[in-house]
């Protein structure tokens, strides 16, 4: 139905349009937060796919104006063990920092990241946040596990999650929990058991399975080394 390495609407009739409500980042490029028609030129091996400012054609524009691609990308075809009789389009891999742009069709699968600009705004929103006098234990809960997440100032990530405990009169088990994580993950083995062991006793009490579970794998974890 389509042919291979020709300018394709991406869909049917009206432009298949995409719109994004913050930046982004594909193929390199940064693409300013509205609305764009996706076209691609699909390939045997990989799919070109083009983020275009004019959203209102019926099918490809009468001049493909390059001047008008914001972005654009490539992306390796991948064989799916199934056949799609519907060309589907949507989103997976999400994370934290993007997801993937995903297009199927018969045994063709390609996808194309995209890359929010996340990191940046939540540490400046959590900079913001902290420095408020008014700033709660569960603030400081989040930027600590927001940074554990993300692999980043893991220092800060323990002196944040120090502080929620200490704002909490009797922290919950999944806080524990998270500073048991987090001292882990900063080297200090002793601090993180004790965190896991009240974890794991405040669990229980809470019939917490789950919680009871993770705990008692990690304590076996931190002991046997």
């Amino acid at each position: 139905l389509v042919p291979y390495d020709k300018l394709w609407r991406t869909g049917a009739n009206e432009n298949t349009v995409i719109t994004f409500s913050e930046d982004v980042i594909i193929g390199g490029s940064k693409v300013t937060k509205g609305s764009y028609a996706i076209y691609s030129k699909p390939g045997k091996e990989s799919w070109e796919v083009y983020f275009y400012q004019d959203t209102n054609n019926w099918g490809n524009p009468k001049s493909f104006d390059e001047s008008k691609i914001v972005a654009k990308a490539t992306g390796k075809v991948e064989k799916v063990p199934f056949d799609v009789e519907t060309f589907t389009i949507d989103f997976n891999n999400l994370t934290n920092n993007g997801a993937s742009l995903e297009f199927m069709w018969e045994n063709v699968y390609v996808a194309i990241p995209i890359e929010t600009l996340t990191k940046e705004q939540t540490i400046a929103a959590i900079n913001k946040t902290l420095k408020d006098p008014s700033a709660s234990a569960r603030d400081y809960y989040s930027a600590a596990n927001y940074y554990y997440q993300e692999g980043i100032n893991i220092k800060e990530a323990v002196k944040y999650i120090d502080k929620a405990i200490e704002m909490q009169k009797d922290a919950p088990y999944w806080m524990l929990r998270a500073q048991s994580l987090i001292h882990a993950e900063a080297g200090d083995k002793k601090g993180a058991i004790e965190a896991a062991k009240l974890s794991l006793q405040k669990a229980k009490e809470d019939k917490n399975d789950d919680y009871v579970k993770m705990n008692q794998d990690s304590l076996k974890e931190w002991t046997s080394k």
